[in-house]
């Protein structure tokens, strides 16, 4: 996985593993419940265009709540382009950093998750502790 992220982003973070320790630290937080924003800088220079909007209007999401595809595509300025949506959160470079698990069907059904259903139903249930 990082000789992947090294092949998209640069090589160079193969040479500094330590770089990564802050995400680490503040995933451990977000697992132990300690953490509810992640204060780490993003570089979505893999996302673009309308995917990189709505990937900017995850983690504008509170924590423990929860919004349909429909209105992240409306925050990202097409209310229309619902399955461009949809599709920005399968391919959201980050998951739970930035937190694509936090967007569901408007019935009320989770959608997919890139980690699967059972991933996205249990970062919904932590934060719902």
């Amino acid at each position: 996985m990082l000789t992947d992220l090294a092949g998209a982003i640069s090589p160079r973070i193969l040479h500094a593993p330590a770089r990564l320790d802050g995400a680490a630290r503040e995933l451990e937080e977000y697992f132990a419940g300690r953490r509810r924003r992640f204060d780490l800088p993003l570089d979505l220079q893999l996302s673009e265009g309308f995917r990189r909007r709505v990937v900017q209007q995850l983690p504008q999401i509170d924590y423990g709540a929860t919004v349909s595809y429909t209105e992240i595509a409306r925050r990202a300025g097409s209310v229309r382009a619902v399955r461009a949506a949809g599709s920005a959160c399968a391919r959201n470079p980050l998951p739970v950093v930035v937190p694509c698990h936090r967007v569901v069907r408007s019935d009320g059904a989770l959608g997919g998750y890139v980690g699967g259903l059972a991933a996205k139903r249990t970062l919904l249930e932590l934060e719902a502790a």
